[in-house]
């Protein structure tokens, strides 16, 4: 029991250290600070710490600072000044902190995808400067792993560092002075050689080499390689490079290989090899599929001319292309060539040619045509092009709050941040289409409270004459607020001697008397304006909604949130989250709940039947999932019959969903009839998870099967409240995790296709869980008949689930299980003293991290989408578990390969992720056999070790500095030695580790690392 009398005394202690208040947003983490515990609100019995400090108004005063932020006053106590004379001396440690930072530092990050940060492939990551600067490397523009599924993509060429001084030791560069010589290119030949067959399909009579680099530049915005002109003649398989007028290079044509052979009924096996990907464009992904060919050789042709090939891609229409240009504008990250026969049919209502899916070159000219399984040709994906790309709709612009004035100087443009959750400051929410907020953080809030304090420095020294007698609209100005307040701000409106005047930073208008105007010079005009607006997703048609608003207001005014950001165009499209609650809240999700009318819903009292209910799914974990009769259900089916009807009389393509977020409400097909979904999760850029929240069932979908809620329609439908009722059955004994699958099927066979049940409400409890009776028949109401004391319980089946784990054998043979599973192809690393780009998905200290290879993380994305596909659209199955044997396994509602470590007790396995190299426990009702097709790609998770540095135990600080420096970051890795083992996971690296992500030097990794061994030295 929390003594509520303390809470208040410390809570006031906190709140005394503050002259100037304390911001909503950091009370919580003041308390902390001085008690070590959190401020027990729920305990109290508030939902939340704002409506618990509104309930002690002799502790707390809450008011609204000018900026917009919610403040918190202490109330008069003397007993507790000693206590706060405690705290303030606390505080005057941190002041040089700052309170943006106490901002950004205490909010909870959102937990990002594990494919945020390959689900876009990038180019090669800048090597370090002594070790290679061929013109084919594309320099990276920072190694930021965390870049967000939906940014969008730049199509200029990246530009080459030069210029740069080598910073590694002497002994790196006689490891990798090789590498001057001869660039690492085996990750981009069979890139630049899918390219060049797609630009000779185009270009099917030949073309001279001399033009190769126009055309390739011209076809795909990225410059060819020069050395690549010269490896041309060795890819037979690909082109045939004649030599008609002598020796020059100049004189050399080059023309498609002709394929005399008969086309294979399956496709030839192809070595997986790094591809190199382009972070820039979606059109550097692709590579077009190999086909088995007879090379002809110059040779054979007895010195002709170049002639076309014999058989020559079938002509393809016109009207298919642009109706592909189409789909592929709206699916910016790409579009499985599978799903376009459905895609046509549903938005273009004709047939996509069903030849065209064996062989996509005719689409050459149009699209690009990925293959992210070499293995497997079934699995393309397309990407348009970027020079054939159609402008979309554009979005309202918000309105311009700073007015263009001649006499002004030129401020910086305020750069969007590169996280992909940044923390904002929501200053004002008049419209959902133009919210005013700052961002949070070391380039934004805390650049701006430095010079905010430097300018009151100003002003009260040296600035101190600097008045502006004569102001006139437009200019920039200092405005003295307060003696402790000097903002920059502009002058709107002139009347007598009150001048109103926009506050730039902080998105507020003031009106002030002329004599606190001060000139603002040109020291305090290097940091942006930092006041900006957004857009909330979704919700541009509710734009100034009053319920919306109200609800805005109420959750997101004054306070620090987390932003996602949807779109990174200007203004931003951004999805909320307040995450300061145990639970994060979907600000956009809970704008759309507010639209609801919950008179339509049918009220639950406990005693109370309903008959004419609706079973519409039963959980795993033995929820079961109703509608009940309500004038909501009525329309509902009305409106979704509409809606039948006007997706079968209109044809547009602009209801493609191609903005997923989560807590976006849209349509998907259910039984072949349309049904409200809800995005619960986002799987890379192609692969999501919703629910179908009218009838209580989860799903993974591909991006292509969304529908947008067509607009005549989307007002009414959202004002209808969620129609499927999470109950539980009354008296049994459940677990919460999962039950049996044929205690769950048994449920589903007899309830869901029950005409009718009947339902009485046993319990409501103060979660919202519903307690329920069902019945089949329409008037029974005893207990003792209903589908509750009906279950087989009698086995004893009501219990974790799990599959039955077997009796196995003390020690188990790893090779012996290893070698019964077809293992996927090893995955090809660099010779020692050469450069992989990697991710860094795990890091414990310099002796054990895990990377990935940079260039193949898009393949893993694309593998970890397909295996949510298929095992989310399965039923669990008892299967024997067997240590050391792989399987699939369910983590944090991602498909995983794994490694069974051991089997623990309580149906509980230890797995080990055999791509990211994490160590989980899992149930076994989460694990599934790993099919053949899902082991095509190797295992990427790679174990190493850093070299440069001696080896031993490392103290928790130098873990953690390591951590801070490459853990889920990109890096480039120098191989210094592969330490072979017998199985793929069982190889282990010695690597140098470098940064490139820094314009000015490189960051060698051992180097930091060095110091600490250094320090134990000394020490010791």
């Amino acid at each position: 029991m929390h003594d509520v009398d303390l809470v208040k005394k410390m809570l006031r202690a906190v709140l005394q250290s503050s002259k100037g208040g304390v911001a909503l947003s950091r009370v919580q983490a003041d308390y902390r600070a001085l008690t070590g515990d959190h401020i027990p609100f729920t305990q109290l019995g508030y939902r939340n710490l704002e409506n618990f400090l509104r309930s002690i108004p002799n502790v707390v005063q809450l008011q609204k600072s000018h900026t917009g932020e919610v403040m918190c006053f202490a109330a008069v106590c003397k007993e507790t000044a000693h206590i706060a004379q405690l705290v303030a001396r606390q505080k005057d440690l941190k002041k040089n902190t700052g309170r943006a930072q106490l901002l950004n530092c205490h909010m909870r990050t959102k937990t990002s995808s594990l494919f945020a940060h390959s689900a876009n492939p990038r180019s090669s990551l800048r090597q370090p400067s002594h070790v290679t600067s061929h013109s084919w490397r594309a320099q990276s523009s920072g190694a930021r792993p965390q870049g967000d599924q939906r940014q969008v993509y730049n199509t200029k060429p990246s530009s080459v560092h030069q210029g740069r001084s080598p910073t590694g030791p002497v002994i790196q560069q006689d490891v990798t002075s090789c590498l001057s010589v001869k660039p690492n290119t085996e990750g981009a030949v069979e890139l630049f050689q899918s390219r060049v067959k797609q630009l000779l399909q185009k270009h099917c009579s030949g073309v001279w080499l001399s033009k190769m680099p126009e055309l390739y530049r011209s076809m795909f915005n990225q410059d060819l390689p020069s050395y690549t002109l010269k490896l041309m003649e060795s890819w037979t398989h690909i082109c045939t490079v004649e030599k008609p007028g002598g020796g020059k290079v100049a004189g050399h044509l080059v023309y498609p290989t002709l394929d005399l052979s008969p086309k294979p009924l399956t496709p030839p096996h192809t070595p997986e090899r790094n591809l190199q990907k382009s972070f820039q464009i979606p059109a550097a992904i692709p590579q077009s599929p190999a086909k088995a060919t007879s090379p002809l050789t110059p040779e054979s042709l007895n010195g002709s001319l170049p002639t076309p090939p014999s058989t020559p891609p079938v002509p393809l229409s016109q009207d298919v292309k642009d109706k592909v240009r189409e789909l592929l504008n709206k699916y910016t990250h790409g579009v499985w060539a599978h799903a376009l026969p459905h895609l046509f049919q549903e938005v273009f209502w004709c047939d996509f040619p069903r030849w065209l899916l064996d062989d996509l070159s005719p689409l050459a000219d149009t699209c690009m045509i990925e293959y992210p399984m070499p293995q497997n040709r079934d699995k393309a994906i397309l990407y348009l092009l970027p020079t054939v790309s159609m402008p979309l709709k554009p979005r309202p612009q918000t309105r311009l709050r700073v007015i263009d004035y001649y006499g002004n100087l030129e401020v910086p443009q305020l750069p969007l941040p590169e996280k992909e959750f940044p923390s904002v400051l929501v200053m004002e929410a008049k419209n959902t289409s133009d919210i005013i907020c700052r961002y949070v953080g070391k380039e934004y809030s805390q650049a701006l409270e430095r010079m905010e304090e430097d300018m009151l420095e100003f002003y009260h020294t040296a600035g101190v004459g600097l008045t502006l007698p004569s102001p006139t609209v437009g200019q920039l100005v200092a405005v003295s607020l307060d003696e402790e307040t000097v903002l920059r701000a502009q002058v709107h409106q002139i009347t007598g001697n009150s001048v109103q005047v926009y506050c730039v930073d902080h998105g507020f208008s003031e009106a002030v008397n002329s004599k606190k105007l001060l000139q603002l010079t040109d020291q305090f005009l290097k940091v942006p304006f930092q006041a900006t607006s957004c857009q909330l997703a979704g919700l541009e048609l509710f734009s100034e909604d009053v319920v919306v608003l109200k609800t805005l207001e109420r959750l997101a005014c004054g306070r620090t949130l987390l932003a996602e950001l949807v779109d990174r165009e200007t203004p931003p499209l951004v999805v909320l989250y307040d995450t300061s609650g145990e639970t994060d809240v979907n600000i956009n999700s809970a704008c759309f709940s507010a639209l609801q009318d919950g008179s339509m819903q049918n009220p639950l009292q406990v005693n109370s039947s309903y008959s004419n209910v609706r079973v519409t799914n039963v959980g795993s974990d033995g929820s079961v999932f109703c509608q009940l009769p309500s004038r909501g259900l009525s329309k509902l089916r009305g409106l979704m019959e509409k809606i039948e009807s006007y997706f079968l009389s209109q044809v547009s393509w602009e209801l493609l969903v191609s903005q997923p977020f989560c807590g976006k409400v849209c349509l998907a097909r259910h039984k072949g009839k349309w049904a409200r979904v809800e995005i619960t999760n986002l799987h890379g850029s192609r692969v999501l998870d919703v629910e179908f929240v009218d009838l209580g069932f989860p799903a993974s979908l591909e991006l292509s099967e969304l529908r947008e809620i067509p607009p005549v329609f989307i007002r009414e439908l959202l004002t209808i409240p969620k129609q499927a009722v999470k109950c539980v059955l009354a008296e049994v004994d459940r677990n919460e995790d999962v039950w049996p699958p044929d205690v769950v099927l048994w449920l589903r066979e007899t309830l869901i296709n029950a005409p009718g049940c009947t339902m009485k409400i046993s319990c409501l409890d103060s979660a919202g869980q519903v307690q329920v009776y069902l019945f089949l028949r329409s008037k029974a109401c005893d207990p003792a008949s209903s589908i509750n004391l009906q279950l087989p319980v009698s086995s004893g089946l009501i219990c974790p689930l799990a599959a039955p784990t077997p009796t196995l054998p003390e020690t188990v043979d790893s090779s012996q299980n290893s070698s019964s599973i077809i293992m996927p192809p090893a995955l090809e690393l660099p010779k020692e003293g050469q450069a992989l780009d990697v991710f860094v998905s795990v890091a414990c200290h310099p002796g054990h991290f895990v990377l990935q290879p940079w260039q193949e993380l898009y393949k893993l994305v694309v593998l970890m989408g397909e295996m949510i596909l298929y095992y989310n659209r399965q039923e669990a199955t008892p299967i024997t578990i067997q240590k050391n044997s792989i399987y699939a396994a369910k983590i944090d509602s991602n498909w995983h390969r794994v490694l069974v470590k051991g089997v623990l007790s309580n149906s509980l396995v230890s797995v080990y992720e055999l791509d990211y190299g994490k160590h989980e426990v899992v149930y076994t009702s989460q694990l599934r056999p790993l099919l053949n097709e899902f082991l095509q790609l190797p295992f990427q998770g790679i174990p190493a070790q850093l070299a440069g540095v001696r080896h031993g135990s490392w103290s928790e600080e130098a873990s953690m500095v390591f951590r801070n420096h490459v853990e889920r970051r990109a890096l480039v890795a120098l191989i210094n030695s592969v330490q072979q083992g017998v199985q793929p996971w069982e190889r282990k690296l010695s690597v140098y580790l470098v940064d490139t992500s820094q314009d000015q030097s490189d960051i060698w990794i051992h180097n930091i690392m060095a110091e600490f061994r250094d320090k134990s030295t000394s020490n010791a």
